[in-house]
């Protein structure tokens, strides 16, 4: 059932003196878009005759066919607390369709909401915690962003030490005024790093919410004069940025499906299929849950992000996937590899996909892998069968390029725009000469 009737949020607007509304949708790359409209074109775009030149956006389509329309998800509607009280600016998620009133094939909403439907009629609901780190840096004498910090401060550290504190609080109490539940917030174990968790959600919630928080985490630090940045690694020598998913099934009576208290683990075979799918599927994945050059920078031995395809029996957080150690209700799997840089419904859609084409084929779950992967050799996991997630974008592109699951996943439309999108980023990065190499060669040869 709705939260919001079209009457309920026209009548909001007006008591609450909302003067703009953005209309917002993600592309395919994971950047947030929108279009502003004011109160007096709020019912048009409430049914759904708003529309936008889709050829402005990249990987979406063609100029000669490039009329749009945002049809909103009424549930999505939020007052922005950070806005002026007077003439205050809303929100409200659309998804995108076409000229014919079809959803676009192209609109990563829709790749999503696909997604769900084939878990609907498998019985299931995907639920999705995430936990999104990100970095908050100064900015130069023109507002530009920079890496750098005054702050020294480490995992969980508190004020003065953590000079951040209060911009990390001032974003947690604007994401509950918008309606979050945020479950815990701290210092993460780099100097200027954060972490903020909220609430499990059906997983289109959670992908609204990650979107939602990015903005808001980005207008909030603004405000405090910094930069808040999501890319996984800005900084070399310090951990980068990771956002872990956390995730379970519900079947139709609303009962966890990961739950077997028979079971040694108290996992069900439904939760073992399910992670067999993912560390299946996982190397053709990575260029959706890890989507740039720069991600698999802190895809690296020696600060704390999982490297091999495997799974843990235990809380241990070097391996890909973990179990932890909440049991009935609150069980689920833990997925560490994604990071902050990915777009939510692509990845998300993914995940869900891949688990269960593990339920459905019932693929066999590897030999959970005990102890610390960060520090065993690796040619000790290659004779277990292990195998490293892709080292570079170019070998993601590889391995996703080949990958006809994958392909179905997205849509033919996603897949080719995604696809010739990265192939370019990553000739561009390969053909950039680095401060590295000159600082290395340029004397010695």
């Amino acid at each position: 059932m709705s939260k919001y009737s079209k009457e309920d949020i026209i009548r909001l607007a007006e008591e609450e003196d909302v003067e703009f509304i953005r209309l917002q949708f993600t592309d395919i790359f994971g950047m947030l878009k929108n279009v502003a409209i004011t109160s007096s074109q709020l019912r048009k775009a409430l049914d759904n005759r708003c529309m936008f030149d889709g050829s402005a956006i990249e990987g979406f389509v063609r100029i000669d066919e490039s009329d749009m329309y945002l049809y909103p998800d009424l549930d999505t509607f939020e007052i922005f607390p950070w806005r002026p009280q007077q003439g205050k600016v809303a929100r409200l998620i659309c998804d995108v369709y076409g000229v014919d009133q079809k959803p676009f094939i192209g609109d990563p909403r829709f790749v999503l909401k696909r997604a769900m439907e084939r878990a609907k009629e498998m019985g299931y609901v995907f639920n999705v915690g995430p936990e999104c780190e990100f970095f908050l840096f100064h900015t130069d004498e023109e507002g530009r962003p920079t890496t750098q910090t005054h702050e020294t401060a480490g995992y969980f550290d508190v004020a003065p030490i953590d000079l951040a504190e209060n911009v990390r609080r001032d974003i947690v109490l604007n994401l509950e005024d918008m309606g979050f539940e945020v479950e815990a917030s701290h210092h993460e174990i780099a100097p200027a790093q954060h972490e903020i968790d909220f609430q499990y959600e059906n997983v289109l919630r959670s992908a609204d919410n990650i979107m939602t928080f990015k903005m808001a985490a980005k207008t909030i630090a603004k405000r405090h004069g910094l930069h808040a940045t999501f890319m996984p690694k800005p900084k070399e020598g310090v951990n980068g940025s990771g956002m872990h998913i956390n995730m379970s099934l519900e079947d139709a009576t609303g009962r966890n499906a990961f739950v077997d208290e028979s079971d040694s683990l108290g996992l069900s075979a439904t939760a073992y299929y399910f992670m067999a799918g993912i560390l299946h599927h996982m190397k053709a994945m990575t260029i959706l849950t890890n989507p740039l050059v720069n991600s698999y920078k802190r895809l690296i031995p020696g600060y704390d992000a999982p490297i091999y395809i495997a799974w843990s029996a235990t809380s241990n957080r070097s391996s890909l996937i973990r179990i932890p150690s909440s049991k009935g209700a609150g069980t689920r799997i833990e997925l560490r590899c994604p990071d902050s840089a990915m777009n939510p419904y692509l990845a998300l859609a993914a995940c869900l996909r891949a688990g269960l084409d593990g339920i459905e084929k019932q693929i066999k779950l590897p030999e959970c892998v005990q102890g610390n992967m960060f520090i065993m050799a690796p040619e000790c996991l290659e004779k277990r069968g292990v195998e490293r997630i892709p080292e570079t974008l170019g070998d993601a592109i590889e391995a996703f390029e080949h990958d006809g699951f994958m392909r179905d996943v997205l849509g033919e439309h996603i897949f080719i725009k995604y696809l010739e999108a990265k192939k370019k980023e990553w000739r561009e990065f390969r053909a950039q000469v680095t401060d590295w190499e000159v600082s290395e060669y340029l004397y010695k040869y």
